[in-house]
């Protein structure tokens, strides 16, 4: 099967930076639609960017400007470059891959990400 394992989380001032990693391994042929998602206490999860396996990328309002995902297909990783953090930042961090041989898309486990102010 396929696991999605995240790294980089952490506790961070506002302002500051930080770098979440997802790598899938497993048996994978191919990786299409990689995205990010975070849940707060309390919230649904939501959506916060996503990239296709060309490279294009779309991203939520709400951090638009500041983070930036990008992929590595030889690693079957992506990754989220948060800049300008902001308390309301502040959540788990999941990754999601489509992976199309399977006819379903794979989770990895989260990362907190805790943002102080």
């Amino acid at each position: 099967q396929v696991q999605l394992v995240e790294s980089g989380g952490g506790l961070v001032q506002a302002g500051g930076s930080l770098r979440l990693s997802c790598a899938a391994s497993g048996t994978i042929f191919r990786i299409n639609t990689m995205a990010w998602y975070r849940q707060a206490p309390g919230m649904q999860r939501e959506l916060v960017a996503t990239i296709t396996r060309g490279g294009s990328t779309n991203y939520s309002d709400s951090v638009k400007g500041r983070f930036t995902i990008s992929r590595d297909n030889a690693k079957n990783t992506v990754y989220l470059q948060m800049n300008s953090l902001k308390p309301e930042d502040t959540a788990v961090y999941y990754c999601n891959a489509d992976l199309p041989f399977y006819s379903g898309t794979f989770w990895g486990q989260g990362t907190q990400v805790s943002v102080s102010s």
